[in-house]
């Protein structure tokens, strides 16, 4: 690992950490002073006074949990799968599910829309926790993939040689290995299912239904736009991606760097 010795170096490195970190800074500085202006304090009040605030993250919640539970059975078994099984064709198939990286969300509005339309599934949280999910799973997979190539193939033999099968060597001796990928992964998939917005919009049509991500709408409209009441929501929608990921910083950092190099 580079370590910095001298003084000198120490300095000029924080220096350079401090500049970078300016640009990120102050678009989330701004919106919390915004946030705090006119009335201070008593546009978070205003916020939660609409009663919208708890339905809105419970929806959140619920498409964020059924997100990240398809995500991490599909990213850990698909990843193992690829690094691990002798499969005819998987790298084919891996190629395959990596050119999805390439297809943007917003191409695939117009045929999800027909299809959730055919399936009865328009207005329920299933038309955007599976699309969401499908979108995350190609850099997921990837991460998976490489993080299990890392894992020596003798811990395998061992298994094999015990007598476990396919299932109880996954289950019981790569699945606790993979602990810090999944922690990243769970982690980038709540950011992302957290945050997302073009799909609750448009397939979520019952104002009981709506997610955080629509909270600033609510002091939007024709005749009105409270900036300062918008910046509140949007700072309170944050906060729950905050506090995860203060959690599980050490283990979503070192999962990433395992995921990114090996």
């Amino acid at each position: 690992m580079f370590e910095t010795r001298s003084l000198r170096s120490k300095i000029v490195l924080q220096i350079v950490l401090l500049i970078l970190t300016i640009p990120y800074a102050i678009p989330l500085v701004q919106m919390f002073l915004g946030s705090i202006g006119g009335t201070g304090f008593l546009n978070y009040k205003a916020v939660w006074d609409t009663g919208v605030v708890p339905i809105y993250f419970r929806n959140s919640l619920l498409i964020s949990t059924g997100v990240i539970a398809l995500v991490y059975i599909f990213s850990m078994t698909a990843g193992f799968g690829f690094a691990k099984l002798r499969i005819f064709g998987k790298e084919v198939f891996f190629w395959l599910i990596l050119v999805a990286l390439t297809l943007p969300e917003v191409i695939l509005l117009s045929p999800l829309f027909v299809t959730f339309q055919k399936l009865h599934m328009f207005n329920t949280f299933w038309a955007v926790i599976l699309p969401t999910a499908a979108l995350q799973l190609p850099f997921t997979i990837l991460l998976a993939r490489n993080f299990n190539s890392g894992i020596p193939s003798q811990l395998m033999e061992a298994a094999r040689m015990d007598g476990a099968n396919v299932f109880a060597t996954f289950w019981y001796i790569i699945l606790p290995l993979t602990r810090p990928i999944a922690a990243s992964i769970i982690v980038l998939t709540l950011i992302n299912s957290w945050n997302t917005y073009l799909l609750p919009l448009l397939f979520l049509q019952s104002p009981e239904m709506q997610t955080v991500t629509l909270l600033p709408q609510y002091f939007q409209g024709e005749f009105t736009n409270d900036q300062t009441k918008i910046l509140a929501a949007a700072v309170l929608t944050a906060i729950p991606v905050i506090i995860v990921y203060l959690f599980m910083q050490k283990s979503f950092e070192k999962g990433m760097s395992a995921g990114a190099l090996k």
